[in-house]
């Protein structure tokens, strides 16, 4: 093929406007993937809204890409054609850096940015990726329906499993959405008492039936109270966009315990002695970097873990995105290139 097809954002608020390009080659450290399936992120609005410093136009959005190796570039060492791959938010990292080499490559000093922000991402039938951004992708999963793994997934398995809590430990997921309905699942399945907390008890069912062993009503109650009752959360998974909901709840923390947040709702207003008289924490947390990823999905495959999805064809992507962005959908969207 000659060409490949992509939905752009032209300039910040635009509409998206598929588009035909040149196939492009893959250049040093790079591949090219032919798309099978992309998700459709809340934090795709920063390309969509240009709300990141210095974005360039036109932008391809999309960072929860399943596909496989349609070419390889130079100096590309581990990767075969037609090898089944997926890239998250992580766009790469140098490898040579300061923050590299001390393992904190999703810090890199020369490499900025997101897939689908600082370069273009999935929302197309090709695309361009580091090789250090690229995550193998288990047999057994299913790429439409694996997509969100590779940012919602991981952002939430990576949160709790790098939250101080053990085995046993009460961990709170709060917000039942595209993150809380993954984060209960990875929590129950890693060992911990998990406690879902959400406003009104119409998700408790769906809750429980993910693995949640107690829930309590934020709108019913007073949800850091409520956890003391339990004995306090080793850690709570803030998922929300809520930052008075996230206030409210780190009064529930074990001591010892951390608030991880996930979620973005603006800043945070915390009294120091909530944190001081318990030696408890607020931590925010990156999604992950490749490694991370593979972890998430073979963790996944191990565990019968999956994502509730919403598929649009790819030829529908606008309304994709209008119903990812209202709120509405249950819980992820997926974009199918086929």
């Amino acid at each position: 093929m000659s060409t490949m097809r992509a939905m752009i954002v032209s300039e910040p608020g635009a509409k998206f406007q598929l588009v035909e390009r040149p196939m492009p080659a893959p250049g040093r450290h790079e591949v090219l993937i032919k798309v099978h399936a992309c998700g459709v992120c809340h934090s795709d609005s920063v390309t969509v809204g240009g709300y990141f410093p210095g974005m360039e136009y036109p932008r391809v959005p999309g960072h929860e890409v399943i596909g496989t190796i349609a070419a390889i570039g130079p100096d590309v060492d581990g990767w075969a054609i037609g090898d089944r791959v997926g890239v998250g938010w992580f766009p790469g990292m140098c490898g040579h850096c300061p923050r590299c080499r001390r393992g904190e490559g999703y810090a890199c000093d020369n490499v900025h940015g997101a897939t689908g922000v600082s370069r273009d991402g999935g929302y197309a039938t090709h695309m361009l990726a580091d090789q250090s951004a690229l995550a193998h992708i288990p047999d057994e999963l299913d790429a439409v329906e694996s997509a969100p793994l590779l940012c919602a997934g991981v952002t939430t398995f990576n949160a709790i499993r790098n939250s101080g809590a053990r085995a046993g430990d009460l961990v709170a997921v709060q917000g039942i959405g595209g993150l809380g309905h993954l984060g209960i699942q990875f929590a129950a399945r890693l060992g911990f008492r998990t406690v879902a907390v959400n406003r009104r008890r119409d998700k408790e069912a769906l809750a429980r039936k993910l693995g949640a062993h107690d829930y309590i009503d934020s709108a019913a109650e007073d949800p850091a109270a409520a956890l003391m009752k339990m004995g306090g959360a080793k850690a709570i998974i803030a998922t929300v966009t809520n930052a008075e909901a996230m206030e409210a709840i780190v009064g529930g923390l074990a001591p010892g315990g951390t608030l991880m947040v996930i979620g973005v709702g603006g800043p945070i207003r915390i009294d120091p002695i909530q944190l001081i008289l318990k030696s408890a924490g607020v931590r925010g947390w990156y999604s992950g970097v490749s490694a991370d990823s593979e972890d998430t999905l073979n963790f996944s495959a191990l565990h019968d873990i999956a994502s509730m999805n919403e598929i649009y064809p790819f030829a529908e992507t606008q309304q994709a995105y209008d119903r990812m962005i209202s709120g509405d959908a249950r819980f992820r969207v997926v974009l199918r290139m086929d």
